[in-house]
This record gives structure tokens, sequence and C-alpha cells, in this order.
């Protein structure tokens, strides 16, 4: 499966997520340059990973948003695409209106990163298929600006449609219903706060990551 990963001035988990795409389908992914104006043809997948995309100046993911690459992930995602965007990435997906919502500086107003116990909200999405729902895991977190914030409205929409992928099972950042991870509603683009790319092999000290992108490969397949 050919795949890429975005990459910004300021990404610093483009190299981990890339790696964790090439164990689990085979092929090393395209790393897209964000000024590039087109992708490569035929991908099956396309990640925007986490960081600090132009440092975070002005808000997280504001100016990553305006990248002139995220105006082709924004088509192919429309196009039916998969798209996965981790921490940055989920921050950046909310700026272009691929999800909803965005993300506040956490409720502490202190950088939080370590390994936390999220719940499996939903197993009916391609990422979260190969986990049970309910299913309690282990992912690290690691940023400053991570609090979802949605309406009451959009918040119950999410809940009622299923789109919520993941929740924190403590408190860890304020997000709002303890939502870590979201789903737009034709369940192709996931925007989610932890980094599942960081526990695909025994080595990170668990492999709850793994099965993410083994359910979307297999989806995709």
């Amino acid at each position: 499966m050919k795949s890429a990963v975005i990459v910004f001035p300021g990404s610093n988990c483009d190299r981990d997520m890339a790696v964790a795409l090439e164990q689990v389908t085979g092929e090393a992914p395209a790393m897209v340059w964000h000024r590039e104006t087109e992708l490569p043809e035929g991908l099956g997948l396309i990640a925007v990973p986490g960081g600090f995309s132009y440092g975070d100046y002005l808000r997280c993911g504001a100016i990553g948003g305006n990248s002139p690459i995220m105006r082709e992930v924004t088509a192919a995602a429309e196009r039916g695409v998969p798209v996965l965007g981790v921490c940055n990435g989920f921050q950046i997906l909310t700026e272009v209106g691929l999800l909803p919502g965005a993300l506040l500086r956490n409720a502490g107003i202190r950088f939080v990163c370590r390994d936390v116990p999220l719940t499996v909200a939903s197993s009916q999405t391609a990422f979260t298929s190969r986990y049970d729902a309910d299913e309690e895991i282990v992912i690290p977190v690691a940023h400053h600006d991570g609090n979802y914030f949605a309406d009451d409205d959009t918040l119950d929409r999410l809940e009622g449609e299923g789109r919520v992928a993941f929740r924190y099972a403590e408190d860890v950042n304020g997000s709002a219903r303890a939502i870590a991870g979201i789903v737009n509603e034709a369940g192709n683009v996931l925007g989610m706060m932890p980094h599942p790319e960081r526990m695909v092999e025994p080595a990170h000290g668990g492999t709850d990551g793994r099965k993410l992108f083994e359910g979307l490969v297999e989806a995709i397949a």
C-alpha cells in the first residue's frame, strides 16, 4: 500500500510515523514537503504527523493548515482517501475544516508527555476495527494544546453518530467529554492527540498502537 507523510518545518514525529507505516505496510512512505502542490498518485493513506509546525506560532496548526500541500490533502480526503492526523496533525485537520472543533491549551497550562490509558469508544471505524469497543489501551501523549473543544451540539452529534474514536480514561488535558480522537462524517479521516506510532513494537514498551495501523491497512486492502 502506498502512503505519504506530510512534512512541515517543525515536524518532529514524521520519521516515527514513517517507520510505523513501513513496518505495517512493507513499503516506505513518500515524505511530502509542505510546499509541494501535488501528492504522489495512487495513495492509500496520508498521514499528517505530530510536532510543532511553524513553531506553533499564531495558533497551533493554523499556519500549517495554509501550506500548499494541505489543499491537496483536503481534496484527497474529500475523494475518500484515508487521512490520519496525530497531535499537531489533528490540530491541522481542524484548521482546514476536515474535522470539527478545536484544540485549546491544556487545562493545566502545562505540557503533558507520558503514556496515558485510552478507551476505544468505537470499533466501527477503519482506524479502530482491530480493537474491541471499550477496550483500554495505552498510548503516549506529548502536547501543550490538546484540550479538545466543540460546542454542545457538535459534541452531541459526534457521540450520536459514533464518531468519537478514543477517549482518555483519566483526565489528561481537560478535553470535552474526555475526547482523545474523532473521525469525520465519512469515516475516512481520524484526528487524535495520542501518538499510536510510538507504540508499534515491544521496544517502545508496548504495541497498542500497532493495531490501529494494521486495521487501517486491512480496511484499505
